[in-house]
């Protein structure tokens, strides 16, 4: 897997100051797209060990709120074996930390377990360590710049989780 930036602090991508990994690689070519440079699968730098030292060293801050995924498109298959056994490290390294993750694909079609057709052997690994997905593909016609970390109005933010902040944003 490659990926296109780290930002170290990052406030735009989910709540509180936070880690983003920006990965290569996408298929949906959203018309619109903020950052179609990341829809090249070798677009920036290889995803290596010390790639993710420096993101988990990035995480330890006390007010680091967590880690952001997004691309590109995190649930491409190809990045989905990288990023399961990556977020599982997280997890474990920082388990009162968040992780939000923005897919393209929408969470109860696409990534369900009988029929999602980006449903893979490490999906479920992956779902089961993230607290927010803000899924479904960006669309020109329905872009809205009041909205929280979405682009368009068919976007949702997912809580995953049971642990929703009180003052957390829908």
């Amino acid at each position: 897997m490659y990926y296109g930036e780290i930002k170290k602090i990052d406030i735009a991508n989910g709540l509180g100051v936070r880690v983003s990994l920006f990965v290569s690689g996408c298929r949906n070519k959203c018309p619109g797209c903020f950052n179609q440079m990341t829809w090249n699968f070798n677009y920036g730098q290889e995803f290596t060990q010390k790639t993710e030292e420096e993101i988990l060293e990035a995480l330890k801050p006390e007010y680091i709120q967590g880690l952001t995924v997004l691309g590109g498109e995190p649930f491409e298959e190809e990045n989905q074996r990288v990023l399961a056994p990556f977020l599982e490290k997280v997890r474990a390294a920082f388990p009162k930390k968040t992780i939000w993750c923005y897919s393209g694909y929408i969470y109860d079609i696409d990534l369900k377990p009988s029929d999602g057709r980006k449903h893979c052997e490490v999906t479920d690994r992956m779902l089961d360590c993230i607290d927010v997905l803000v899924d479904g593909p960006f669309k020109q016609e329905l872009k809205d710049i009041t909205l929280n970390y979405r682009g368009s109005s068919n976007q949702r933010i997912l809580w995953l989780k049971e642990n929703k902040p009180v003052n957390s944003i829908d």
